[in-house]
């Protein structure tokens, strides 16, 4: 009897993905070199309604929109989820992520912790990963390094980065992203999805 040439695999579903940790961590690094990979990913890009500043791009940065419009996406449902962040509107298009996913890419949310949660109690399959620097000393490094804080805000950061630290816990994955190992941190990524799209009962989420 001839085999059939069918695969007896599921068929494999798109993904969400969060890839968090602490401020300092080089999530958008991270996401950057994620990009360069021309894999069938797509990264969430955020709608807000503050100014672009120098160097960023419309859609690519962000979706600047003015005010009006995004309470307007608020009344009509357009968002998965939004917040007021330091007197700016930050939220998610439906649209992007739904479309994405039609089209079999997997999305990646590049998030801070308490945006993490956030995803997770409204998608509770998402896959969650937790970027984490190899040592305190190396994050608290890479934070003095940007040259972008006063001494006061700079210990605030450090601070905040000790507390994100402290939610590990709600993640599935952790992947150490040391000083000049990103090529292992983005293979070790990988290998999580991978995995997660050879599972035998995939993750399902509902938009």
């Amino acid at each position: 009897m001839p085999h059939s040439s069918a695969s007896l695999l599921p068929g494999q579903s798109p993904l969400l993905v969060v890839i968090s940790g602490p401020s300092g961590v080089g999530k958008d690094t991270v996401i950057q070199e994620l990009k360069k990979r021309n894999l069938p990913l797509h990264v969430v890009v955020t709608a807000t309604d503050r100014k672009p500043r120098p160097n960023e791009v419309d859609g690519v940065d962000y979706h600047f929109v003015s005010t009006a419009r995004f309470e307007e996406m608020i009344r009509t449902h357009e968002l998965i989820e939004y917040a007021r962040v330091y007197d700016d509107y930050k939220g998610i298009p439906r649209r992007e992520v739904s479309d994405a996913m039609q089209s079999g890419k997997d999305v990646i949310f590049r998030v801070d912790v308490q945006g993490a949660a956030r995803l997770r109690q409204l998608f509770p399959e998402v896959v969650m990963i937790f970027l984490l620097p190899a040592s305190f000393e190396e994050l608290e490094a890479r934070l003095a390094a940007r040259h972008t804080e006063t001494p006061a805000t700079l210990q605030k950061r450090i601070q905040t980065a000790r507390e994100e630290m402290k939610r590990l816990p709600e993640f599935e994955y952790a992947v150490v992203n040391a000083d000049g190992q990103l090529e292992k941190t983005i293979d070790q990524i990988l290998a999580i999805l991978t995995a997660e799209h050879l599972k035998v009962k995939p993750r399902t989420y509902s938009l």
